[in-house]
């Protein structure tokens, strides 16, 4: 199970660190994410299955949002682990929002996504941001699992 999650994370970190630095375009933005979401739902996996070893919860559920659900209420004093899994589920709804890609191949790019009337731009600031958040929940997963 770690492995995958450590595959995953090493996609987005090249990703990241290497083809936006090169290309900057917003398709590289939204396979970025896409990484991340995977990244998260195996993080979200582990997580739940050490939770029923503990016997902290009965039964895991399938449907992910049902996932998120019982891990929420698992770690519900985690400040870090509800705000990465806020962040997966704007994730999963990405692609499904309009956006309009702004200074494609310029240092500015940003990917503007309008979700229920407010424009979220995705640029480097807040992709830097969200790299660091999955960092620290990275580490807190791996020590929650271990």
């Amino acid at each position: 199970m770690w492995q995958r999650i450590e595959k995953e994370r090493r996609v987005a970190e090249h990703l990241f660190y290497v083809s936006l630095k090169y290309t900057k375009t917003c398709d590289v933005i939204l396979n970025l994410i896409s990484r991340w979401q995977g990244m998260i739902e195996g993080c979200i996996d582990a997580m739940l299955e050490k939770a029923k070893k503990k016997k902290m919860v009965t039964k895991i559920p399938i449907a992910p949002r049902a996932k998120v659900n019982v891990l929420l209420e698992v770690l519900k004093k985690e400040n870090m682990v509800i705000k990465t899994l806020q962040l997966y589920l704007f994730f999963k709804i990405i692609p499904k929002l309009e956006y309009t890609k702004e200074a494609e191949f310029r240092k500015g790019v940003a990917l503007n996504v309008t979700n229920k009337g407010r424009i979220i731009s995705i640029n480097m600031d807040k992709l830097k941001e969200w790299q660091e958040l999955l960092e620290r929940f990275l580490s807190f997963v791996k020590h929650f699992i271990k």
